[in-house]
């Protein structure tokens, strides 16, 4: 006899943790009213949900059982909910305090936070940064709720252009959509790419640091200490980069994606990216000029920066540059002087840490370094990566005017070559350190940018998709966490790789391998998140991008792939 019958509505819901707890709640009550009697509801701080498969905030209403994925400020989605609602308390607050100024939230720094920059504002000093913070914190204490309401999208239009925002009618002019969310803390209104916290309360964990009179920081937790506030490194290297590279947006009249859609809409996109790769060939040139005015000291280039930073195309369009100055570089991979298989370190987890220091053989590369640079010659090893062992490579013996390019994650790390004196050498520091914005108030990240990059590329050259991608990135991201950021400072050049127009260009091919994503997994709320960004984006024809580009690497177009140096070793073939 069957047991199937039908039965009334319960009243109540079940909700299902990943770690196998239950909750039971009244049907309709929502997250926020749910999570507080989780005994890790504040430890750290949980912002945010999965539920079902779909992100949601903790306003969201849970109306049937539903398999739930809490989330806090350690987690990805997480820390970008609290930083996301925290720029959100700082522009209110900003307008509040200051209302004949604007406030831009411009690019992160290291050790966690924002570089804001003030407009219309003489003299920001440092006494007003604190007027500031202590408004902030006045509004966190009264809790103030971040209300949420979809409008039709005429009427934001129409809201902005009474705020004389005219950047966000510019983004708004390509937006699809017939509907805006907007998101109202007291008098201030504005969209933002992504969920909030309930309330301002939540927000506890932030300080403002003063920089220059038209410049401070808006400092947040990061995820490995997502309940303090780590220290600001004085010296801010990529600072500098970051400013010529957006003076040189805003004189180009791109700065933002509403301005860059308005080019590709009038024609005048195939300037745009004829000028971007122009502004590369100048910082190329001049790196290499640097190199060849000190050629007689220096020895060895080393060049290193995170995942699809364009290391690749960017060492080989170098090369091409000091030839010109005269110099003939010799490409050494550094891949090769990995240690056997069976002497790899392991990580916390008990697997190869590939990425570890000690997974190279350093004193064989000091070695082979010191004899190349005094015309010795050198039997060069060769890493056989389905043995796992190093076997004999090539036999090499430099001209005494060359010079070593050396290419790996490993580049800027003083403890790589300590027996080559430090003046022989020198760093070059690459990233695409993207600085156009989708406007005032929503920054576009880096790391975004260089992940679109990276599942284009995986899914033509390796044949992985986007799932296996974005499932390895969070790894990718450790490794640079640990390995490539924290020396970035070494570097003596710094090579910004992103370039203006690449996410219109990105977008057609990124687009199908992201609606493959699979359901219910976590790559599928990553991938739902990159193709909602996406929207914003109006795609360009890539046949008028020039084949050396850095861009072509990912898509696969680029003149330099097999480009190789001629009889660079000095010995005859």
């Amino acid at each position: 006899m069957s047991d199937v019958r039908f039965v009334k509505p319960r009243d109540t819901i079940e909700i299902y943790l990943t770690d196998n707890r239950v909750l039971q709640a009244k049907r309709n009550a929502t997250l926020e009213e749910i999570f507080p009697i989780l005994p890790e509801w504040k430890n750290p701080p949980i912002v945010g949900a999965i539920v079902n498969g779909h992100l949601r905030e903790l306003t969201y209403p849970i109306k049937m059982d539903a398999d739930v994925k809490t989330l806090n400020m350690a987690d990805v989605d997480g820390a970008r909910i609290y930083r996301r609602s925290l720029t959100f308390l700082l522009e209110a607050a900003f307008q509040s305090v200051y209302p004949e100024a604007k406030v831009t939230i411009d690019h992160a720094v290291a050790a966690g936070g924002f570089y804001c920059q003030v407009d219309g504002m003489d003299d920001f000093s440092e006494e007003k940064v604190i007027r500031l913070e202590n408004h902030m914190r006045e509004i966190v204490k009264a809790d103030k709720k971040f209300e949420r309401k979809e409008i039709p999208l005429s009427e934001a239009i129409e809201y902005f252009k009474q705020k004389q925002q005219f950047d966000k009618i510019r983004l708004l002019k390509y937006r699809t959509k017939p509907h805006l969310v907007l998101y109202q803390l007291g008098e201030q209104k504005d969209y933002h790419h992504g969920y909030m916290v309930p309330s301002s309360g939540y927000l506890q964990f932030f300080k403002l640091i003063w920089m220059s009179p038209k410049a401070f920081i808006l400092q947040y937790p990061r995820r490995r200490s997502p309940m303090m506030l780590e220290k600001i490194p004085e010296n801010q290297q990529l600072l500098e980069t970051f400013k010529q590279y957006g003076s040189w947006l805003k004189r180009l009249g791109v700065d933002n994606v509403g301005g860059l859609n308005d080019a590709i809409e009038e024609n005048k996109i195939r300037e745009i990216i004829l000028v971007s790769e122009a502004f590369h060939e100048m910082r190329i040139a001049e790196i290499a000029r640097r190199i060849s005015s000190d050629s007689r000291r220096l020895r060895v280039v080393l060049i290193a920066g995170p995942s699809s930073s364009g290391k690749t195309t960017f060492s080989k369009r170098l090369s091409v540059q000091l030839l010109t100055q005269g110099i003939t570089p010799f490409p050494l991979e550094m891949d090769n002087y990995f240690v056997d298989r069976d002497l790899t370190p392991k990580d916390e987890k008990g697997e190869f840490d590939f990425e570890s220091i000690d997974a190279l053989n350093r004193a064989l590369l000091e070695e082979h370094l010191s004899k190349l640079i005094n015309g010795e010659k050198v039997q060069l090893p060769k890493f056989n990566f389905k043995l796992g062992k190093s076997v004999p490579g090539e036999i090499v013996q430099l001209e005494p005017d060359q010079i070593i390019l050396l290419e790996g994650i490993h580049g800027l790390n003083s403890k790589l070559l300590e027996k080559i004196p430090t003046e022989r050498t020198f760093r070059i520091y690459i990233s695409c350190l993207t600085q156009l914005n989708l406007d005032r108030h929503n920054r576009i990240s880096t790391t975004d940018t260089r992940l679109i990059r990276r599942i284009v590329r995986d899914a033509r050259e390796r044949g992985y998709s986007a799932y296996d991608t974005i499932k390895r990135w969070e790894s990718v991201g450790r490794g640079e966490k640990r390995h490539i950021f924290p020396y970035q400072d070494n570097a003596d050049e710094v090579m910004n790789s992103a370039l203006v127009y690449e996410l219109s260009a990105l977008k057609p091919f990124v687009e199908p391998l992201l609606r493959q994503v699979p359901f219910g997994t976590y790559e599928y709320v990553e991938a739902k998140r990159i193709l909602s960004f996406l929207e914003w984006f109006l795609p360009l024809n890539t046949e008028m991008i020039p084949d050396n580009s850095i861009l072509q690497e990912f898509l696969g177009a680029s003149i330099l792939k097999d480009f190789k140096l001629w009889n660079t070793n000095g010995m005859d073939k």
